[in-house]
């Protein structure tokens, strides 16, 4: 027993050495927030989603999923400051400005499903799309998160992509900017980083790389947080699978096709098509596009 003691110790530290902030100030339950995420989505799309409890009715769903954020955002809030303060009153506030997005959010979810749809000539139905695509599943998670990022609700946000990207295999970061009709096909090993942003009516197909070419670094030589990293996607843009584009300066016109395995560090003028080829003369475009080698 002796032995199990001084392991323990050594794994935890001296209990009579912790400040009563570290002993106040855990981290949010990742399960409660696995609750909540779960909630939201059956409450908006209750044909795909069931409800941890087949009789409860709207409001008592909401209300609980509301009530599993405040009580976890107080956690995360305490955790992120390492003093209780204000958590109580700041968390209800987020909870109040995130319960008023909820609306739109469906909204923009329902032209995702369109998106997908019309989209992959595979889906019979948007139902089928709600039920069955990770892609759905994944944006449904992350257009939730980005709400709570913009409201600066720290950890709660990274849980909830994070568990999209375990269910998944698709990482969104929820402070990457998404427009509307956002089309995921496949989607395993997508990534998008923190900073990217993407037009309208985009597609992005199976291990997609939208992520940082370098970083700058501090004084100490560490990576310098809350600076653009990330790529700038256009409008009706298709990114095909296992390309890779990088860069907090690279920008994606409007209108461009970019096809797979392409490694792009600079920026693409609208309208064009950039693909990878082997050969010279196997370059091409289609009609009315730039050609553009991606390599």
């Amino acid at each position: 027993m002796a032995e199990i003691r001084e392991i323990l110790k050594a794994l935890n530290g001296d209990p009579q050495k912790r400040s009563g902030c570290q002993a106040e100030c855990q981290p949010p339950d990742r399960r409660q927030v696995i609750r909540m995420v779960k909630g939201l989505q059956a409450l908006m799309f209750p044909m795909a989603f069931r409800r941890e409890e087949p009789e409860m009715t709207d409001e008592r769903l909401l209300e609980n999923a509301l009530g599993i954020l405040k009580e976890e955002l107080e956690a995360a809030l305490c955790f992120r400051a390492r003093e209780t303060g204000e958590a109580a009153s700041r968390a209800e506030a987020i909870c109040e400005a995130f319960a008023g997005c909820l609306p739109r959010i469906r909204n923009l979810l329902l032209k995702d499903i369109e998106a997908l749809y019309e989209g992959d000539p595979a889906a019979v139905s948007r139902e089928e799309v709600m039920i069955c695509y990770p892609g759905f599943y994944a944006i449904s998670i992350y257009r939730l998160a980005h709400e709570l990022y913009l409201l600066d609700a720290p950890l709660i946000s990274r849980i909830m992509t994070e568990f999209a990207h375990e269910k998944t295999g698709i990482d969104l970061h929820p402070g990457a900017s998404v427009g509307e009709y956002f089309f995921i096909d496949h989607g395993t090993g997508i990534v998008v980083g923190e900073t990217t942003t993407i037009g309208d009516h985009v597609k992005l197909y199976q291990g997609v790389t939208l992520g940082a070419r370098s970083f700058e670094l501090d004084e100490k030589g560490n990576p310098v947080k809350k600076i653009k990293r990330h790529p700038d996607i256009g409008s009706h843009v298709v990114i095909y699978a296992n390309a890779t584009i990088l860069g907090g300066d690279t920008v994606i016109g409007d209108h461009c096709v970019i096809g797979g395995n392409t490694w792009l560090t600079h920026s693409v003028p609208a309208g064009s098509i950039v693909f990878y080829s082997s050969r010279e003369d196997e370059r091409g475009a289609q009609p009315g596009g730039k050609e553009r080698d991606g390599i």
